[in-house]
């Protein structure tokens, strides 16, 4: 079955493709990701996720579609994309010293049916120097990541410590994907298993 990637994200592209999948990639314009208010976290990011995979599938319905969308929780507070250099230098002074949760929501559409999964990663930073996050966002490299940072890039001197998935920090849970393609290619998941889970990495 044609697997399609219902994402721009070249991060996403890229863990697909080291993990040996092929693809194509579907960018699924006009989606709506404003979170709703008082929205718990797993929900949005499930919701989000759902409806990238939607608008493809409905273009595509007979391919499986995989959406996914990933936030940045401190102290209670969502961190998205930054809005500005100085909206990221806020978000690295939120994370200097500290643990906080990544939570990506991924959905996948197959013949009319759809399925979600939310995996929680929790991520801890070095203390971050003023000198250190200043070079950091002139580098660029936090401008259109969660967060205000890329795991996989300039950011990753400052990770003291990872519990949980690696790629869903960068934003797609791999050995979860695999694992419901697996299902699915073998016919043997259960109808039960076509609807919102939401789940997290034991911690």
């Amino acid at each position: 079955m044609r697997l399609i990637l219902a994402s721009q994200s070249l991060r996403r592209s890229s863990l697909l493709r080291a993990a040996g999948f092929e693809f194509d990639i579907v960018e699924p314009a006009g989606v709506d990701e404003t979170r709703r208010e008082r929205e718990d976290p797993i929900v949005y990011v499930a919701r989000a996720a759902h409806a990238k995979a939607l608008r493809v599938a409905k273009d595509y319905p007979d391919c499986c579609v995989i959406g996914a969308d990933t936030i940045v929780i401190i102290d209670g507070e969502i961190l998205g994309k930054p809005t500005s250099d100085d909206d990221a230098t806020r978000m690295l002074r939120l994370l200097s010293g500290q643990t906080h949760k990544v939570l990506t929501g991924m959905a996948v559409h197959v013949s009319g049916r759809q399925m979600s999964e939310v995996r929680e990663t929790r991520v801890s930073f070095s203390r971050l120097t003023e000198t250190e996050i200043k070079w950091y966002v002139r580098s660029g490299e936090p401008r259109d990541k969660a967060g205000g940072y890329a795991i996989q890039g300039l950011a990753s001197r400052f990770v003291s410590g990872i519990e949980g998935s690696y790629s869903n920090v960068v934003g797609l849970p791999i050995e979860t994907l695999h694992r419901l393609l697996a299902h699915i290619e073998s016919e043997q998941l259960p109808r039960s298993l076509f609807n919102t889970l939401q789940k997290s990495d034991p911690l």
